[in-house]
């Protein structure tokens, strides 16, 4: 089935990956409902675990089953998963390399009516600072699936942030996902925009307005880390410059792994992201998102600029 919603693309990948092994199991912490976590407890409800609003004890309980040789699948909003149990990630799961998958729902903003409090704008700053941490963000609903049948099969600790909402796919349904390697999703020559998440799409119909005076190459890089950086530096090679976009604080995210990539390289950066303050509350997610220039506009200025300056 196609969804346009990466929870219900992550929900029913659970399931079928339940079905296949056995020792697939899903910790939610009062959210399940939310997570997705429900689809695969309505069918395999004795590989199911409620933990309550429990993060840490959720984190541990994980650990716990990945050493008896379970695949444990833990679900929270990614502000929660991230923040709350934040050494029991660190002192148990990374430290002891074991394989557990966090997978954080309600990631970025888009959680847009409750705010600061439930909005994960520096998630992807905490796990990929964490030594042994996987970090995944796929761009939309049809990456979701793949990335989480990758991340099953990889064995080690792994975080995969999620959008809340429903949006249009641009990645293929069928195309399997290879942790760290990030993927042209349209060729050019003037200016290389590295996206992730929901800011992918956003690139791609910035790079179709301006075909026919800017030639903008669109990369999605939907592992942040490990991040290929000797692939990074060739797909900027021949650019005059780099745009990074992500759904996350401008700091310790996409753009700080891609100017790390390219520190040596020279080549001028542009940042999109969340500037260094909080979430708010909004009536939708599209006005949140307006609120902070994430916004195709936004995007195609940014080429406009690095492309009249360089």
């Amino acid at each position: 089935m196609n969804y346009t919603n990466q929870r219900l693309a992550y929900g029913s990948t659970l399931v079928e990956l339940g079905k296949e092994n056995e020792k697939v199991v899903v910790l939610d912490a009062d959210l399940s409902g939310s997570t997705m976590g429900k689809m695969f407890e309505a069918e395999y409800p004795e590989r199911h675990i409620e933990m309550g609003i429990a993060e840490a004890d959720m984190l541990s309980v994980s650990a716990g089953l990945a050493q008896t040789g379970m695949i444990p699948f833990a679900n929270s909003f990614a502000v929660f998963a991230t923040g709350r149990a934040f050494d029991q990630i660190r002192q148990t799961i990374a430290i002891g390399k074991l394989n557990v998958k966090i997978v954080g729902s309600s990631a970025g903003l888009s959680d847009f009516g409750d705010g600061a409090t439930h909005q994960s704008i520096e998630d992807i700053a905490i796990m990929r600072a964490i030594p042994n941490m996987v970090v995944v963000c796929p761009a939309d609903a049809n990456e979701t699936v793949q990335a989480t049948k990758a991340i099953a099969n990889y064995h080690g600790p792994v975080y995969m942030r999620l959008n809340r909402n429903d949006y249009e796919n641009v990645t293929d349904a069928d195309k399997p996902f290879i942790i760290g390697e990030p993927t042209v999703l349209r060729e050019g020559k003037d200016i290389v925009i590295f996206a992730t998440g929901y800011m992918v799409g956003l690139a791609l119909k910035a790079a179709e307005e301006l075909k026919d005076s800017i030639s903008v190459k669109v990369v999605n890089v939907s592992t942040i880390k490990p991040l290929n950086n000797k692939k990074i530096v060739e797909l900027a090679k021949d650019c005059k410059a780099v745009i990074t976009a992500e759904e996350h604080s401008i700091i310790g995210g996409l753009g700080g792994a891609i100017a790390e990539a390219l520190c040596k390289s020279c080549k001028p950066i542009e940042f999109i992201g969340i500037e260094d303050v909080f979430g708010c509350s909004a009536h939708n997610y599209l006005e949140l998102l307006e609120h902070y220039k994430l916004t195709k506009d936004t995007v195609v200025n940014a080429i406009k600029k690095m492309y009249e300056s360089y």
